[in-house]
């Protein structure tokens, strides 16, 4: 074998894993080609919002989701004992629309994560035939409800989730955020990958934007199911899915967007929170999955590291030749590949040639989750992910 041959077939991991995961990417079903059409006969929708210390973006969510072009609507924004301020910026914007309802989270009990807890509450409190749970710091266009109610009544589904566009302000959020979106296209595919799959553990969700018919979600007996879950929002899809009713999974870039995080402290506090406490439970093979998923998990970002790594080793102590043109040819494949998914998440080109920064961040971030284990904090609020569940609340 020629040392082309040989530097191909080293290559060959970097060149086509990722053309197999662009092309799952690309027969992605988008809900922004979904007619946002109206009926006569609008059933009443309730989005629930639960938000916790939210200030800076609780009063832009509520003022987008009144916007929608849906005319029954109510929105139930659950104040989670916030610190901030966030209840009373709620209230102000409900005293001027009697569609608002602001209401205040009870203590939190035990057994209970804080986001299913909220979520829980403003069910309870909710009028409407089908529920919107979504998060505090998303930003809905005018057409999201009419479309999702359209794509639910054409597909007759019981859950839909809509996975909006992740909007990227800053260097860190430019550099690390692709990273962490890439693995979960890596493991799930395009919404097509999700939709057809027989399997429980390849069903997912979006938390920040789902619709379920009242009907259904009490049938699979609601957040209260998922109660002790980090990742409530793939464990309620799994539950529902698992109870026969019908879910999907669909883009919606043009309707929904998200800025979750805005400084490298809430990139790595967050993902620290949920991509190994949350992902575990995603994981197939049952319990060899879940032995198998922290090795897993480091893989991708160890794999996005080894091309330039191995070039620089290279240059300092030499190694054959064919090696060499092995490492240069992947990582060619690898900068074509976060070319492509840099301009997907609107993030600047240039932001490319740092593709190895974002992937060393991502692995502490890993490596710093793993430690951790079961062990899992968010806004003032430490939990353990057992399954005798624990939280202390604060």
């Amino acid at each position: 074998m020629n040392d082309l041959a040989l530097a191909l077939l080293i290559a060959s991991p970097w060149l086509l894993a990722p053309a197999v995961t662009i092309w799952r990417v690309r027969h992605s079903r988008d809900l922004d080609a979904t007619p946002a059409t109206r009926s006569d006969g609008e059933p009443l929708v309730s989005v629930i919002i639960p938000a916790r210390n939210e200030r800076r973006n609780i009063e832009a969510s509520v003022r987008t989701v009144l916007a929608a072009t849906w005319r029954a609507l109510e929105v139930i924004v659950v104040d989670d004992r916030s610190t901030d301020g966030t209840g009373d910026l709620a209230r102000a914007v409900a005293a001027g629309d009697a569609r608002v309802r602001v209401i205040d989270n009870p203590t939190l009990p035990a057994g209970w994560f804080g986001k299913p807890w909220a979520c829980a509450t403003g069910a309870a409190a909710a009028r409407g035939a089908v529920l919107c749970f979504t998060d505090a710091d998303t930003r809905h266009g005018s057409g999201l409800i009419a479309r999702a109610m359209h794509e639910m009544e054409a597909r007759r589904l019981d859950m839909l989730s809509v996975a909006g566009r992740q909007e990227l302000g800053g260097f860190w959020e430019r550099v690390v955020q692709p990273h962490v979106f890439w693995m979960l296209a890596t493991r799930y595919g395009g919404t097509e990958s999700v939709n057809r799959s027989r399997r429980v553990e390849d069903k997912i969700a979006n938390g920040q934007c789902i619709f379920v018919r009242t009907s259904a979600y009490e049938a699979a007996g609601g957040h209260a199911a998922v109660r002790h879950q980090v990742a409530e929002d793939v464990a309620l899809a799994q539950r529902m899915f698992a109870t026969g009713l019908r879910t999907a999974l669909v883009l919606g870039r043009g309707e929904l967007a998200t800025r979750m995080y805005t400084s490298l402290a809430e990139i790595m506090a967050g993902w620290r929170k949920n991509v190994f406490a949350g992902g575990r439970e995603a994981m197939p093979w049952g319990r060899v999955g879940q032995l198998i998923f922290p090795a897993l998990l480091l893989l991708q970002p160890l794999l996005t590291l080894a091309p330039p790594v191995a070039l620089v080793l290279a240059a300092a102590v030499g190694v054959p030749a064919w090696l060499q043109w092995g490492a240069a040819v992947a990582l060619a494949a690898e900068l074509t590949t976060w070319a492509t998914v840099y301009r997907w998440m609107s993030s600047p080109l240039r932001y490319t040639l740092l593709f190895p920064l974002g992937a060393a961040v991502f692995v502490v971030i890993v490596v710093q989750a793993i430690a951790r284990g079961p062990r899992v904090e968010w806004k003032g609020r430490a939990y353990v992910t057992t399954s005798g569940v624990r939280n202390r609340s604060r």
